[in-house]
């Protein structure tokens, strides 16, 4: 039966990076070799290709997701996990594939079942390995679920494979290997790019029909970069937000940060032609694709189309329905998280103490039964959180070189009350979603969300190579696959600390 998962992964590792599963499948992670952008070299791969195949649900299916590791080239991590990027996993934290948090990692010959309903999600996310920076390697692709009911059903005529878009940055070198001062060497639009000095790797082409609604699933599953994202001659229509329905907003570029997530509809109402879709990185060279409409010559875009361009402002997006009431009022718990970095070993601090993994995942602490902060490992880096309360968070940048932070919230969504480059505070309609930018010097960016799904739950930057993480830890007791016995009994990898700005 194994035979045939691996044979299964391998016709899909056929098709092209576009190959999809359903909800009930097997993942097999294995070495092999790619060259995205030109250049060739061995990465952890999902089914064999980069990134990953698209596992594609509908509302209220249940995951039953098959993770075989067949990991063996050890100048990169062989033992790895999954993590299933923006889903709740109310009543299944075990299920959340955190590295130390919520697993042990899983080692090469053996497998977990990541089991888990989504509940009432639905829009864009993605899954990526959560151990290490093994996810910079190669190990990430699109989770998308869809809704039957969709409030925008009726302002798109397409939403399938054809319309994600993901954006990443890619490393010609082992993560390991990665200089401290980590710069990509290419950016790729749907697994293709170029690096200087490479060669002219064919550009991604995204097809479309003439005078057809697209709804564009856009995916930054970046190890660094953020991106200012746009299509020549087409304005977009923002509708979701990291699962977040958001009211319609009209803008001709996105700032999209790494984790982040959007859908926007593009009209296909312009001349039958090819036109060039832009991804420009914070750091290392700008990207393009094509946009290619049904009869246009094969042939790259005759010239750029300047607009007078209108960029996507945070404070300006909306939610399409309230957010909790609760969400609006006094906060129980006030936290100030003071991002920082230690000037001897250039490591990354929250409130002047660097995360470290511990030896036993969070969950399995909990479960032996401590149940304070001052109970658990890692020291400092834990907060106990009251169940079922408002907890208001700022974070403080002004002492964080390598910024803007994207931080991810595992478990929740939450409430910006604050955004990136704003004085002001939103009580009334603020945006909902899980990862958000939190700024420069002098930005106070202020999030809000209820403790309403107990477990260890990780906070955290999701620049991969950023080692700062913040554990938030409320109880609920879980079982848990047996995954720390075998991980304990093999030699450990002991590759030096991963690279930092």
């Amino acid at each position: 039966m194994f035979q045939l998962y691996v044979f299964l992964c391998f016709l899909a590792s056929l098709q092209s990076h576009a190959a999809t599963i359903g909800p009930v499948s097997d993942l097999v992670i294995a070495n092999g070799n790619v060259s995205p952008d030109g250049f060739t070299r061995t990465a952890v791969l999902a089914c064999g290709t980069h990134p990953g195949p698209t596992i594609m649900a509908q509302k209220g299916d249940t995951f039953k997701i098959n993770v075989t590791n067949q990991l063996s080239n050890e100048s990169m991590l062989t033992s790895t996990s999954i993590h299933w990027h923006g889903l709740f996993q109310h009543h299944s934290n075990q299920m959340d594939g955190t590295a130390f948090v919520t697993q042990c990692p899983i080692i090469p010959g053996h497998s977990f079942l990541y089991e888990f309903n989504a509940g009432d999600q639905v829009g864009t996310y993605w899954y990526h390995s959560h151990y290490g920076v093994q996810y910079c390697d190669g190990l990430r692709g699109p989770l998308i679920i869809y809704n039957p009911n969709d409030p925008y059903r009726s302002l798109y005529d397409i939403d399938d494979e054809s319309s994600i878009i993901t954006l990443m940055d890619w490393y010609n070198l082992p993560s390991p290997q990665v200089q401290r001062q980590v710069i990509p060497d290419s950016v790729l639009i749907n697994g293709v790019g170029r690096y200087n000095g490479g060669p002219d790797v064919p550009l991604a082409v995204i097809n479309v029909q003439p005078r057809t609604r697209y709804r564009f699933r856009l995916l930054n599953m970046a190890c660094k970069s953020n991106y200012i994202f746009s299509i020549d001659g087409h304005n977009l229509t923002i509708i979701e937000v990291d699962g977040q329905y958001v009211e319609p907003l009209v803008v001709d570029f996105i700032q999209i940060y790494a984790a982040q997530r959007y859908s926007f509809i593009l009209e296909t109402n312009q001349p039958v032609d090819n036109y060039w879709v832009h991804a420009n990185p914070d750091s290392g060279t700008n990207a393009t694709a094509i946009l290619r409409y049904a009869g246009s010559p094969n042939a790259d875009p005759k010239n750029r189309t300047i607009l007078d361009l209108a960029a996507l402002n945070e404070t300006s997006l909306l939610p399409l329905s309230p957010p909790s009431s609760r969400l609006l009022q006094e906060p129980d718990v006030k936290l100030d998280l003071i991002l920082g970095k230690n000037l001897t070993n250039f490591n990354f601090l929250i409130n002047g103490v660097q995360y470290i993994s511990p030896s036993i995942p969070t969950l399995l602490q909990l479960l032996s039964g401590a149940m304070t902060a001052t109970d658990l490992a890692p020291n400092g880096s834990v907060y106990t959180l009251p169940r079922n309360k408002v907890i208001e968070i700022t974070f403080n940048p002004d002492n964080s070189p390598g910024g803007p932070h994207p931080f991810h919230l595992h478990g929740h969504t939450f409430a910006v009350i604050r955004s990136a480059g704003s004085s002001s505070y939103n009580y009334v309609d603020p945006v909902m979603r899980d990862t958000v930018n939190t700024g420069n010097t002098g930005d106070r960016v202020t999030i809000r969300f209820i403790t309403n799904n107990p477990g260890p739950w990780l906070l955290h930057c999701h620049i991969d190579w950023h080692l700062y993480a913040l554990s938030i830890v409320s109880t609920e007791h879980y079982e848990l696959e047996p995954l720390c016995p075998i991980y304990n009994s093999i030699p450990q990898q002991n590759f030096p600390l991963p690279p930092v700005d």
